[in-house]
């Protein structure tokens, strides 16, 4: 016998439309604090070390440009996450296929969420090394801007790992009677 305060009872009476809109809220929220943590990172190194050496202002906002994409990844699985919402009886809302749908793009959505954040602080603390180390020595700015854009990889891996778990979500056609 199940208890009725069990998660397991309470995850399963929880609408999956409800989950589906947290996936979504989580993917554009965190994806967006991500990127504005990085942008803080970068952007106060950057005005700190443009005193020394002004030339590296202009070169170095790629480094903010790079954690704002991060933001904009998440804006687009949002919305392709979204495009997976379909209407459905409320006859099967609580199927089993229902609740795959819901909990896919639920797990999708803090996937890229979560992987947009840690992103945008790899980004945002290779992007203020690049202006410290810049205006210290030029000919670093390109070594190091390499490396940011795999630190920037590892936001796509994220939107690309939740658009393939997006995938999971089919909601159920009506039941004939």
């Amino acid at each position: 016998m199940v208890d009725s305060s069990s998660w397991s009872r309470a995850l399963v009476q929880i609408s999956p439309y409800t989950f589906s809109a947290i996936g979504i809220a989580i993917s554009i929220g965190v994806s967006v604090l991500g990127a504005a943590w990085g942008i803080y990172i970068t952007g106060s190194s950057l005005i700190g070390a443009a005193i020394k050496a002004p030339r590296i202002t202009s070169k170095n906002l790629i480094s903010v440009i790079f954690c704002e994409a991060v933001a904009i990844y998440g804006v687009i699985v949002a919305i392709i996450l979204q495009t997976k919402l379909e209407s459905v009886p409320a006859s099967v809302v609580y199927d089993a296929e229902s609740l795959r749908a819901g909990y896919a793009i639920f797990a999708s959505g803090i996937i890229v969420g979560f992987a947009n954040l840690v992103c945008g602080l790899c980004v945002g603390i290779i992007g203020s090394s690049c202006a410290l180390s810049d205006a210290q020595n030029s000919t670093l700015f390109v070594k190091i801007l390499v490396i940011e854009i795999f630190g920037s990889a590892l936001g796509l891996f994220g939107v690309i790992v939740g658009i393939i778990m997006s995938a999971q979500a089919t909601w159920p056609a009506a039941k004939s009677s």
